[in-house]
């Protein structure tokens, strides 16, 4: 097995906010009936995280539980542990109707940390990113201008966007964009 490649080799900016591609991450895709009880227990065995209430994100380190819509998951796990953790949640399913995807490699994540990390995030999505608005530990999928993107806030200070692998270098360059001094804007909270 080869070891994993970032898409932009982890390129790094800093500005606003600080912009860092992160990874490697792993990525477990799982649809099924989030109401099931043993849908629910074989997605906290294997994270070790409680199931995230509608549009949450439970993180702990390199695993977490992130809503994705009302029959979706994507469950982060330490990306050298993907597949097997991927064999362990299907045989876990099975007879179920449920599907597991490793999308591991299929996406590419940033961390941004900084100050005015709301107005840099306010300028890309047509979010709302007032604190009563988007409170930490809240996911939203949306777009960041053309590309599809899901983004939750880990502090008042640190975010996670992620995206498809394919438009990683447009992401990053959009990132840092919005977070260049010269693009300096004052967020409205009122």
């Amino acid at each position: 097995m080869s070891d994993p490649v970032l898409p932009l080799g982890g390129a790094q900016y800093e500005g606003l906010v600080d912009v860092r591609e992160t990874g490697p991450q792993g990525m477990i895709a799982l649809r099924g009936d989030l109401a099931d009880a043993s849908l629910q227990e074989a997605v906290t065995s294997l994270t070790g995280l409680l199931m995230p209430d509608m549009r949450g994100a439970q993180v702990l380190g390199e695993s977490g539980v992130l809503w994705m819509s009302p029959d979706e998951l994507l469950l982060l796990v330490p990306h050298r542990q993907a597949a097997r953790a991927c064999a362990q949640l299907s045989e876990a399913l099975q007879g179920q109707h449920a599907l597991v995807e490793n999308v591991s490699d299929m996406r590419a994540m940033f961390r941004l940390r900084g100050t005015q990390l709301r107005d840099v995030l306010a300028k890309l999505a047509p979010v709302d990113f007032a604190r009563d608005a988007l409170p930490v530990g809240e996911l939203r999928r949306t777009r960041f201008a053309q590309v599809a993107a899901g983004v939750w806030l880990v502090d008042d200070t640190t975010a996670q966007v992620f995206c498809f692998r394919s438009v990683a270098e447009y992401m990053f360059n959009l990132l840092c964009t919005a977070a260049d001094p010269d693009a300096f804007v004052g967020f409205h909270a009122g």
